[in-house]
C-alpha cells in the first residue's frame, strides 16, 4: 500500500464474503426463510431487492450469484443504458453456450425509464438473464408492472441498533477492519444510533473518527458524523410517508406528533412552501367550518414562511400546525364538495331554472328569463319559496357536523332547510 494505492474504505473491506457473514435481514436469511429456501434449492429466479440505503442490497446480490455459481454483471441505472444491457445480453449468450448462467445486477433500477426496463423483459422472460434489481424506491410505483410480474420483490430492512453495534464491534476485531483501534464506552452506541440502520454510514463514521482519536470517543464520532440530518428522500416514499404522518396527526389532534413530523420534514430538507401548502389544505379539508379562523391562520403562516424564509419562517408553520391540531375538526365542506363534483360528473346535466337566469336583453326577457324571481331583500318569504334547482330535483350534499363554530352553522342550516321546504315551491319560510 502506498500513497497512490490507498486501502479500500472500511465498508468495502468488511463486505461479507458469505451469506453467513451478513448482518441483519434474518427475515430473509434465517432458517426456513425465503432466501434460505431458494439457496437450498439452487433455483434462483429474478428478484427486486427493495430497502433503504446501506442495508446490503448489492452485497446480497453478489453473494447470491456466488452461491449459485452464476456469472455476475453489475450495472448502475444511474450511468448505464440500453447499450449496456445489450452488451450484457451478448455476454450472457456467450456464457450460456458454455453452460453458465448470468445474473445481471441493476443497482437503482428505479432510475431506468419504461423503455429501458422494457428492454430487459424478453431476456428475463427467456431465462437468459436472471435479474436482481436494487432500489430504495417503492417498486409498485417505480418498476414496470410487466417487469415486476417476472421478479419476486423482497423487502430489506434497516439494521437494528444491536445489529449495527455488532457490525461496529466486528470492525474493531476483524483482520480486515481497523487494526489497533479501540473505542471508549458509548462511542459505538452513539454511532449505531446516529446511523439509523445504515451499515455503510456507521462504518464510514467509525473509520473517520478513528483518524481523529484512538481510542475513539463520542466526541470524535460526533465530529466525524457531522450534522445529523434525518433521512428523507425528497422525491421518494419516505417524503410522502412523512407528509401523510403530519396530516393524519393534525387530523387526529395529536399536537406533539404533529410537531415532530413537521420537524422531520423541515430538518430533512423539505421545501417549507410545499409543507405550507399542505397545511393550508389541512385547514380547508379537516377543520373547515368547525373553526373558520384556521384557514386564515394557515394562509398567514404560508405568507410568513415565504416572507421570512427558513429557519425564521418555520416557526409560523409550527404555530399553524399546533393551532390546527388543537382546533375542532369538520370535513363537512370537503365531503359536500366531493358529493357536488360527483353529482356533476356522474349525474344528468341540470338546466338552470328560468327564474334564476339573468335577462340582460329583451329577447331573453320574452323567453321568460328572470321572470318571477323573488329578490331576497325585497321579498324574503318569496325568496325561500322559490326553487333553486329544477323542479323535482333534490340534492343532499352538505351535512354540518356540529363541531366547534359549525354547531352554530348546523342550527342555522336546519332552519334554512325548514324555510326552503326541502326544495318545494309551495312551502313558505319557517316562522
Amino acid at each position: 500500500m502506498t500513497l497512490f494505492d490507498p486501502p479500500a474504505p472500511l465498508a468495502e473491506r468488511l463486505r461479507p464474503r458469505t451469506v453467513h457473514e451478513v448482518v441483519g435481514q434474518t427475515h430473509l436469511l434465517g432458517p426456513g426463510k425465503p432466501l434460505t429456501r431458494v439457496l437450498e434449492s439452487g433455483r434462483l429466479g429474478s428478484l427486486i431487492l427493495w430497502g433503504p440505503p446501506g442495508v446490503g442490497k448489492t452485497t446480497l446480490a453478489r453473494l447470491l450469484a456466488g452461491e449459485v455459481g452464476a456469472h455476475f454483471i453489475p450495472l448502475s441505472a444511474v450511468t448505464a443504458g440500453v447499450k449496456d444491457v445489450r452488451e450484457a445480453v451478448t455476454e450472457a449468450e456467450r456464457l450460456r453456450a458454455r453452460g453458465q448462467r448470468t445474473i445481471l445486477f441493476l443497482d437503482e433500477i428505479h432510475r431506468f425509464n419504461k423503455a429501458q426496463q422494457d428492454a430487459l423483459l424478453p431476456h428475463v422472460e427467456s431465462g437468459l438473464l436472471t435479474l436482481i434489481g436494487a432500489t430504495t424506491e417503492n417498486p409498485s410505483f417505480e418498476v414496470n408492472p410487466a417487469l415486476r410480474s417476472r421478479a419476486r420483490t423482497l423487502v430489506l430492512q434497516a439494521l437494528s441498533h444491536d445489529e449495527t453495534r455488532a457490525l461496529l464491534d466486528r470492525a474493531l476485531t476483524d483482520e480486515r477492519g481497523l487494526r489497533g483501534v479501540t473505542a471508549q464506552p458509548g462511542a459505538l452506541d452513539l454511532t449505531a444510533r446516529l446511523a439509523e440502520g445504515d451499515a455503510r454510514r456507521a462504518l464510514s463514521t467509525l473509520e473517520v473518527a478513528s483518524t481523529l482519536a484512538n481510542p475513539v470517543t463520542p466526541e470524535a464520532i460526533t465530529e466525524a458524523f457531522g450534522r445529523h440530518l434525518p433521512q428523507m428522500d425528497k422525491n421518494g416514499e419516505d417524503f410522502f410517508n412523512l407528509i401523510s404522518a403530519l396530516h393524519k396527526s393534525v387530523r387526529g389532534s395529536h399536537v406533539d406528533a404533529s410537531l415532530y413530523w413537521l420537524a422531520r420534514m423541515l430538518q430533512g430538507g423539505a421545501d417549507p412552501l410545499y409543507v405550507a401548502r399542505r397545511i393550508v389544505r389541512m385547514a380547508a379539508e379537516d377543520i373547515g367550518l368547525a373553526d373558520p379562523q384556521a384557514l386564515r391562520l394557515a394562509i398567514a403562516a404560508r405568507d410568513t414562511a415565504d416572507f421570512l424564509g427558513s429557519p425564521e419562517g418555520d416557526l409560523a408553520l409550527a404555530q399553524a400546525v399546533v393551532y390546527l391540531a388543537l382546533a375542532p375538526k369538520s370535513n363537512s365542506v370537503y365531503t359536500a364538495w366531493k358529493r357536488a363534483v360527483s353529482a356533476v360528473q356522474e349525474g344528468e346535466t341540470l338546466p338552470v331554472p328560468l327564474h334564476l337566469r339573468n335577462a340582460p336583453t329583451g329577447l331573453m326577457r320574452q323567453q321568460g328569463y328572470g321572470q318571477g324571481y323573488a329578490y331576497y331583500f325585497d321579498d324574503p318569504a318569496g325568496s325561500f319559496r322559490q326553487n333553486y334547482l329544477p323542479d323535482g330535483v333534490h340534492l343532499d350534499l352538505y351535512t354540518p357536523t356540529g363541531e366547534g363554530w359549525e354547531q352554530r352553522v348546523a342550527e342555522r342550516w336546519r332552519k334554512l332547510q325548514d324555510a326552503h321546504g326541502e326544495g318545494t315551491q309551495d312551502t313558505g319560510p319557517a316562522s
